[in-house]
C-alpha cells in the first residue's frame, strides 16, 4: 500500500511541474501588456523555468549541485509560479497550489524520495 501512495505522490509531483509551467504561461498572456510582450512571457518564463528545472533540479540534471541548493531553488521556481498565478487574477489557485505542493514536498521529504 505505501508503494502505491509513494508512486501516487510522484505522479502529483509531475503534475505540479506541469502547473508550475501552465501558471508561468497563463500569467505571460494575460494582464494589460503588448501582444508581442504577452507571446513572449506566455512562451519565455515557462521555457526560462524549464531549463532551469532540467539543467539543476530533475532527477537526471545535467549539472548537480548538492543540498541545500536544489530545495532553495525549487522553492524560489514554484514561489515564482505562485505568485504569478496569484497576480493574473487567481488567487484561489494560487492558495490551492500552494497547499498542494507544501504536502506533496513534505511527503516527498518523510519518504525520501
Amino acid at each position: 500500500m505505501m508503494n502505491v501512495l509513494q508512486a501516487a505522490n510522484l505522479g502529483l509531483r509531475f503534475l505540479l511541474e506541469l502547473c508550475l509551467l501552465a501558471s508561468l504561461s497563463y500569467w505571460g498572456f494575460h494582464g494589460d501588456k503588448s501582444m508581442l510582450l504577452k507571446i513572449v512571457l506566455g512562451l519565455g518564463t515557462p521555457l526560462i523555468a524549464a531549463i532551469i528545472w532540467g539543467l539543476f533540479l530533475s532527477p537526471k540534471a545535467s549539472v548537480p549541485i548538492t543540498q541545500p541548493f536544489p530545495f532553495i531553488l525549487e522553492l524560489v521556481v514554484f514561489a515564482t509560479a505562485i505568485i504569478a498565478l496569484y497576480s493574473a487574477g487567481k488567487p484561489s489557485l494560487a492558495i490551492a497550489f500552494t497547499l498542494v505542493y507544501i504536502v506533496n514536498r513534505t511527503l516527498i521529504y518523510f519518504w525520501q524520495q
